[in-house]
C-alpha cells in the first residue's frame, strides 16, 4: 500500500527531478516508509512506500524487471500473489524478492494487459515499457484504488491523489463546475470528472495505454471487467449457496490476512464488520478492533440508534479482540473539516468525518485494517431503495422512479437558483442523462422485479459503492493505514453477482403485489430501513455472530448531524454558511442556498447532507483555488 506519482512529457521534454520530488511530496502521508524516484527523458515515476509485505529494501519501487524494459509504480496488495508466483516460477521466472509488487510486475510483463484478469486485490499503477516508449496505468476492477490523471498542454500527469498532480508548477487549478453541478445532486460524481478542470479519475476496472512513439493524445480508457448481476440461470438449492457463501466468505477474509505487520478490523457493531472480524479472530489471535461511536446527548429520532459501542464490545468480548474505541462530539466535525477536505479532495457520499477518526484511532496500533465495505452493495442491503422501483412498466419508468431517489441533495428547481450565478456554465449538464448511462442494459433481461433489484445492484455498486471506496482509501492513507476489504474478493463477487435475488431479500413477493391504490403510509410499510435484505448473509453467519446482531435492522455508519447541525454546531454553520463572504459563494447563489440552509436550522427540513456537502466544498475550495 503506498502511494504513486508521475509525469509524461508528450512532447519529449526530459522531466526535471524537482517537479517530481514536488509530486511525492505532496502524498508523503501514503508512505512514511520511504520514497524512490525513476526519470528517463521524458517519462518520471515516483512512489511513496508504505511497507506491508517484504518489508526490507528488495521491496522499493519504483521496480525495475530484472531484464531492464519494464519500471513499476504500484500501490495496492495482490492477495493471490503467492500463487501467481509459484506459476510464474513454473515458466522460469525467478525472484529476488517476496514481494507481491515484483509478482505483479513479472506478471505484466508475461501477460501484458491479460494479467489485469488474473489479480486477485486492489491496485492502480503505472507501468513504462522502455523499449516500446509506452506507458500504461491501470486501475483494480472495483475501484479500491484511486488512480487520477491530469493534462496540461504536453504534461501529463498521474497520481494516487489529486494533490501530486497539482503540485506540478504551474499547472491550472480551476473549478470544474459541471462536476460540481453533478455532485451537488448526487453527492457524488458518476463520470470520471473531479471538481478540478483537466484533471479526471480513471474509471474502475480499466486500463489505458500512451505510446509516446505515435502522436501526442489524451489517454483513452480500455475496460477490462465489469459487474454482472443476473439472475442463475438453474437456482441450486438454498442450503448449498449458504455453504458456497459460508467457503468463499471464510476463504476471502483469510486471504486478507497476509501481511508483515499489525493488522485489525473495524469493528461497528453491525453484521458486515462483526462477520468479518469473527472469521479473523480465529486465524489471527488477539486482533485488534477499532469502534467509533457518537455522544447521543443531544440527538434525537432516529439518530439514538447511531451509537453502536455497546454492540461492538460484546462481539469484542466474544470474539477475544483486543478492543479500542473513541467517541465523537460535535465539535470533532468542525476541529478536522480543514485537514479532512485537504486529504478528501473530493466529497463524495455521506458524512465522512467519522472515517477520518477512525482511521486515526486504528492507525495508532495497526498499519493493515480490514473494513465491511461491499456487504450491502453485493448482497442487497437497502431493501427501501430498490422497493421503491421494483414494479415497472419498462426501463424508462424504472429510470424515473429511481432517479427521483438518487438526487440526493437537491432537486432541479433548487439546483437552478443554487446555481444561477453560473447557469452559462452547466447549461450541458443533464444530470437525468448522466444517471441513465451508468446503467448497462443491451444484454440485460428486463421483465421481473428481480431483474430491475439486479439493475440497482449494479448501479450501486458502480456508483455509491466506488464513491465509499475513494472516501476510504483518501481517509486512512490520511493516516498513512490501508484498508482491506474482503467482500471484494473475486471470487466472492462472483458468487454474490449470480446469487437469486430471492435470497438476499425477504419481502420482495409482497412488495411486487403492492396495490399503489390501497389507502395508508406506503413508505413506513416498505420503504424504511428494515432487516429485509442480505438475508443469505444473515444465515450464514448466524453460526457466528448473535441473534441480536443477525436479525437487527440494517443501519449505515452515520453520526447525529442532523442534531449537531441545528443545535451543539449551528454556530459553525452560520459562520461558514451564511456568510456571504465564504468561498462557495464565489460559485452558488447566496439566497437561494441559504435558504435551503436555514430550513434546516429552523428544523423544517432535514438538509443534513447538503450542508456537510457545503461546509465540505467551501473548505475544499478555501484549500485549492
Amino acid at each position: 500500500m503506498c502511494g504513486i506519482a508521475g509525469l509524461l512529457n508528450l512532447d519529449g521534454a526530459p522531466v526535471a527531478p524537482p517537479v517530481l520530488q514536488n509530486m511525492t511530496d505532496a502524498i508523503a502521508h501514503r508512505g512514511p516508509d520511504g520514497e524512490g524516484h525513476w526519470i528517463d527523458g521524458p517519462i518520471g515515476l515516483g512512489h511513496r512506500r508504505l511497507a506491508i509485505i517484504d518489508l526490507s529494501p528488495l521491496g522499493h519501487q519504483p521496480m525495475m524487471s530484472q531484464d531492464g524494459r519494464y519500471v513499476l509504480s504500484y500501490n495496492g496488495e495482490i492477495y493471490n500473489f503467492r500463487e501467481l508466483r509459484t506459476e510464474l516460477e513454473t515458466k522460469g521466472y525467478g525472484f529476488r524478492s517476496t514481494s507481491d509488487s515484483e509478482v505483479l510486475l513479472t506478471a505484466l510483463q508475461v501477460w501484458g494487459p491479460k494479467a489485469l484478469d488474473r489479480f486477485n486485490g486492489m491496485f492502480a499503477f503505472a507501468l513504462w515499457d522502455r523499449q516500446e516508449k509506452t506507458l500504461m496505468l491501470a486501475r483494480d476492477r472495483y475501484g479500491i484504488k484511486p488512480l487520477y490523471i491530469g493534462r496540461d498542454g504536453a504534461r501529463l500527469g498521474f497520481a494516487s491523489e489529486q494533490k501530486a498532480i497539482l503540485a506540478v508548477p504551474n499547472f491550472p487549478r480551476s473549478l470544474n463546475s459541471e462536476a460540481l453541478y453533478e455532485y451537488f445532486t448526487f453527492q457524488n460524481l458518476f463520470t470520471d470528472q473531479t471538481l478540478v478542470k483537466n484533471v479526471t479519475l480513471m474509471p474502475a476496472g480499466h486500463y489505458c495505454l500512451i505510446d509516446m512513439q505515435g502522436p501526442p493524445a489524451d489517454p483513452k480508457f480500455i475496460p477490462y471487467w465489469d459487474y454482472n448481476f443476473r439472475e442463475p440461470d438453474q437456482k441450486a438449492d438454498r442450503q448449498e449457496y449458504i455453504e458456497e457463501l459460508d467457503r468463499l466468505f471464510t476463504q476471502a477474509v483469510n486471504r486478507q490476512l497476509v501481511g508483515d505487520v499489525e493488522l485489525g478490523s473495524y469493528l461497528s457493531g453491525g453484521m458486515d464488520s462483526g462477520s468479518i472480524t469473527a472469521v479473523a479472530a480465529q486465524s489471527f489471535p488477539d486482533l485488534k478492533t477499532f469502534t467509533c461511536g457518537f455522544d447521543l446527548s443531544s440527538a434525537s429520532g432516529i439518530e439514538l440508534a447511531f451509537d453502536e459501542r455497546v454492540q461492538a464490545e460484546a462481539m469484542s468480548a466474544k470474539f477475544k479482540t483486543e478492543h479500542y474505541e473513541m467517541v465523537l462530539k460535535a465539535g470533532d466535525m468542525e476541529r478536522c473539516l480543514p485537514r479532512l477536505a485537504h486529504h478528501l479532495e473530493e466529497p463524495r457520499v455521506g458524512q465522512s468525518y467519522p472515517n477520518f477518526y477512525a482511521a486515526q484511532l486504528a492507525s495508532k496500533f495497526v498499519k493493515v485494517v480490514m473494513s465491511g465495505a461491499g456487504g450491502d452493495e453485493l448482497f442487497g442491503g437497502y431493501p427501501w431503495r430498490y422497493y421503491r422501483a421494483v414494479v415497472n412498466d419498462d426501463f424508462e419508468d424504472y429510470i424515473d422512479k429511481y432517479y427521483g431517489f438518487w438526487q440526493r441533495l437537491t432537486n432541479q428547481d433548487n439546483r437552478a437558483k443554487m446555481f444561477a450565478p453560473i447557469a452559462s456554465q452547466v447549461t450541458d449538464v443533464d444530470p437525468k442523462a448522466i444517471f441513465r448511462s451508468v446503467f448497462r442494459t443491451t444484454d440485460v433481461p428486463l421483465e421481473r422485479p428481480e431483474d430491475y433489484i439486479n439493475q440497482s445492484l449494479y448501479f450501486e455498486a458502480k456508483t455509491f459503492l466506488h464513491g465509499l471506496f475513494v472516501v476510504e482509501d483518501k481517509l486512512s492513507m490520511a493516516h498513512s493505514l490501508e484498508t482491506r476489504v474482503p467482500f471484494m474478493d473475486n471470487d466472492l463477487v462472483d458468487f454474490a453477482m449470480q446469487c437469486p435475488v430471492g435470497l438476499k431479500l425477504n419481502n420482495l413477493a409482497e412488495v411486487t403485489r403492492m396495490d399503489e391504490n390501497e389507502p395508508g403510509d406506503k413508505n413506513a410499510k416498505y420503504f424504511q430501513k428494515t432487516s429485509d435484505g442480505k438475508q443469505i448473509l444473515r444465515d450464514m453467519m448466524s453460526r457466528l455472530i448473535p441473534d441480536d446482531i443477525t436479525k437487527s435492522a440494517k443501519q449505515g455508519f452515520s453520526s447525529p448531524d442532523a442534531s449537531w447541525f441545528k443545535g451543539d454546531s449551528i454556530d459553525f454553520v452560520r459562520e461558514r454558511l451564511l456568510d456571504p463572504k465564504s468561498k462557495i459563494y464565489d460559485v452558488l447563489d447566496y439566497t437561494a442556498t441559504t435558504d435551503l440552509v436555514q430550513e434546516h436550522l429552523t428544523g423544517t427540513q432535514n438538509r443534513r447532507l447538503l450542508i456537510w456537502s457545503l461546509l465540505n466544498v467551501n473548505t475544499w475550495m478555501e484549500d485549492v483555488l
